[in-house]
């Protein structure tokens, strides 16, 4: 009898040819490159080093594409926005020691975000290893325990055979969900040392499905078909597992009002008569949800901004449906369902019966104009006409990437739709290296990024990366002179801010003395400047000189 697995693994002539007399000039790097290409990878991001050249050498040799930024952690967040925007993992290659460890803050955003990304690092030669203190450049004691704790798998090579295989298994980590980056590394002389080993061969490395308990789906659906009052929080999963339409099915099929996380914007049409929007930092939004008798809960772990700061506390039962075993009843008791959002999402719709509320439609009402109200009543004209010039401007379907920064914090919970934040983990920096990913992945479309002057100075040393690859990223920078948030909390909290301000660069100069077209906008010309920088190609920036504030919090 003949297996089909027989089959698949039985060369062909021409690849025991091949096997048979690999071309001459090839290294550990070429293995490297020669693994991402086989395992589907177009294009790699990162950052070369003496202990790294190998595997940048062997890019010459290859077709892959490389965007090379200027810092690490940038080159963590391009590859962040790319595995988002794409879905597909996103190769990251690194050098040893400091190099490695400036990636640290992008790779902790990327686990939080749940983003697919393949760091792979240079090690010191294999004679350093083993934790002595031998005093190589760039050595660390054990390189991978600083990253064992940030990252969802750690992969050691120690001989050129492991390449090949440890990669692939590294490439199925990242895409099994949740979504996450990964960590390879690779020991200088393994990558320098010239190899006969043959062309690695295109290669399949597909993850496992995270497939929910029947059981446990045939209770939540009788559950939600029964409920009252049900209510679904979608969180980033919904979005990571692309199952925005099997969301949307399900919530008409029971008219539930849904609420989308800060990670989850985009997971429901915004103007839908069951959309709650994504007011989550509002007591009304938290009421509701508070009163619902079932509340679904998929792909959130209901942490601290999804619970309005942990002050969220439900009286109803929660079915919680989360691809991160680990999140599963973290905050709150439920049913918890361990799976990937589409797959359980999908079930539901194959086992839930119908149910109709005609009262759901007119209470998302109510709370969306309590909370219109209460934001009506604080005098913050200028902060929402600002973030609707901003959206006007955007092209439809033009994505965008938010720094942590007052304007991003008014889009969690004001911007209608889909955006990409630094939510996960919180960290600065992160808009404008993310919106060059995300342009890297689609050139023909323009990308927005929004910083505020503070985090804009963690990305300064990206507009030469702009430049040379003529990426069609426009870069808005609220100008407020300092940390606007930490001001604010401190002088709320504490009566004066200390450390928060700023002395900053002529941005719009800056900006051009890196080539890049520049201007500087008003609240009243926004609009205008904002929409002629994306419909020109190639990067350019737009300074905005304002100072805004945030609504009142419900929390405290």
């Amino acid at each position: 009898m003949t297996h089909d697995h027989d089959l698949v693994l039985r060369p062909t002539p021409r690849q025991v040819e091949a096997a048979l007399n690999p071309p001459p000039g090839r290294n550990g790097g070429d293995l490297v490159v020669e693994t991402l290409a086989g395992l589907g990878a177009t294009t790699v991001f990162g950052l070369p080093g003496q202990h790294a050249l190998g595997m940048f050498d062997a890019l010459r040799r290859s077709d892959l594409r490389y965007v090379g930024l200027r810092v690490e952690n940038n080159a963590g967040f391009a590859a962040d926005a790319y595995g988002r925007v794409t879905g597909e993992a996103a190769p990251l290659l690194l050098s040893t020691g400091p190099g490695a460890l400036t990636s640290l803050a992008a790779l902790q955003e990327a686990a939080a975000a749940s983003s697919p990304v393949v760091a792979i690092s240079s090690q010191v030669p294999t004679a350093g290893l083993g934790g002595g203190r031998h005093g190589y450049l760039h050595e660390l004691r054990d390189q991978k325990a600083s990253f064992r704790d940030v990252v969802k798998s750690v992969h050691t090579v120690r001989g050129q055979s492991q390449i090949p295989s440890a990669i692939a298994a590294a490439w199925e980590s990242a895409l099994t969900a949740p979504h996450g980056p990964v960590w390879v590394e690779i020991p200088q002389d393994v990558l320098l040392a010239e190899t006969a080993l043959p062309v690695v061969t295109p290669m399949d490395a597909f993850p496992e499905d995270v497939v929910p308990r029947p059981e446990l789906t045939a209770v939540a659906a009788e559950l939600l078909a029964n409920a009252d009052r049900p209510a679904i929080i979608a969180g980033g999963g919904v979005v990571r597992a692309d199952a925005a339409g099997k969301l949307l099915a399900l919530a008409e099929r029971l008219d539930a009002p849904v609420v989308t996380t800060f990670g989850g914007k985009g997971a429901f049409p915004w103007e839908h008569p069951l959309s709650l929007q994504s007011w989550l930092e509002d007591r009304h939004t938290t009421d509701f949800l508070e009163d619902a008798d079932v509340l679904l809960v998929v792909g959130s772990g209901l942490g601290e901004l999804s619970s309005n700061y942990h002050t969220f506390k439900p009286r109803g039962r929660i079915v919680q449906i989360e691809a991160d075993l680990g999140k599963l009843e973290s905050n709150h008791p439920a049913l918890g369902i361990h799976a990937d959002a589409r797959i359980a999402l999908q079930a539901l719709l194959e086992t839930v019966a119908e149910r109709h509320d005609k009262t759901a439609a007119e209470r998302v009402r109510t709370v969306l104009d309590k909370v219109r109200a209460r934001i009506d009543a604080q005098d913050l004209g200028e902060e929402r006409r600002i973030l609707a010039a901003v959206r006007e401007a955007l092209p439809a379907g033009a994505p965008s990437f938010w720094d942590m920064t007052i304007l991003a914090y008014w889009a969690w919970s004001a911007w209608p739709g889909a955006m990409h934040s630094a939510q996960g983990a919180g960290g600065l920096g992160y808009g404008f290296p993310a919106a060059l990913g995300a342009a890297a992945a689609d050139p023909g479309r323009p990308v927005l990024a929004v910083s505020g002057d503070g985090g804009a100075m963690y990305s300064i040393a990206e507009l030469a990366t702009a430049r040379q690859y003529d990426l069609p990223v426009t870069w808005l920078i609220v100008d407020d002179g300092g940390y606007g948030i930490l001001r604010e909390y401190m002088t709320d909290t504490f009566g004066e801010a200390t450390a928060t301000e700023l002395a900053r660069p002529d941005f719009v100069a800056l900006a051009e003395s890196f080539g890049v077209p520049a201007a500087r906008t008003t609240p009243d010309t926004l609009t205008a400047d904002l929409s002629k920088a994306l419909a020109t190609p190639g990067p350019s920036v737009v300074v905005l000189p304002a100072l805004l504030r945030m609504f009142a919090p419900t929390h405290l």
